[in-house]
């Protein structure tokens, strides 16, 4: 498969991971009463008003197209879901140390435990889903393709 090819699968792998894994985690902790905002915010992001969960799927999209292109290098030994979370505590440790900052935000959630924790707990399932999702539609387009 052509690296164009496993960049788009990753991100479409990653925007399905948001919209389930990640959103199901955070529902997960809104029920628990960890979080203030129900799951699929749709509140306007700065600086374009861009709906929040359309803006964690593009940029979990993003993050996705990089792990579609550099996932045939990995150990074969490694379980992709097991990579998935390594890219999901890559993603957290962007936002604590290089988003929060550009946006005003305390670095690493301000070092608040209770926050530390829901960040990683959300953005590892969202990397656990996407190491999960990613090999399967690799698979799905293998035995289309060999079938066409």
């Amino acid at each position: 498969m052509t690296a164009s090819r496993r960049a788009l699968f990753g991100f479409i792998a990653a925007v399905l991971a948001v919209l389930t894994f990640h959103q199901g985690m955070w529902a997960l902790l809104y029920a628990a009463g960890m979080l203030p905002r129900a799951p699929f915010p749709m509140l306007p992001t700065s600086p374009f008003g861009v709906p929040l969960i359309l803006s964690l799927c593009f940029w979990g999209g993003l993050y996705g197209l990089v792990f579609g292109l550099l996932l045939p290098r990995p150990p074969r030994q490694v379980p992709t879901w097991l990579l998935g979370l390594g890219l999901g505590l890559v993603a957290a440790l962007v936002s604590w140390f290089i988003v929060a900052p550009l946006k005003g935000q305390p670095v690493a959630a301000g070092f608040v435990p209770q926050r530390i924790l829901i960040s990683v707990l959300i953005n590892g399932a969202w990397g656990i889903g996407v190491g999960l999702i990613l090999p399967a539609l690799l698979r799905t387009t293998d035995r289309a393709r060999l079938a066409g």
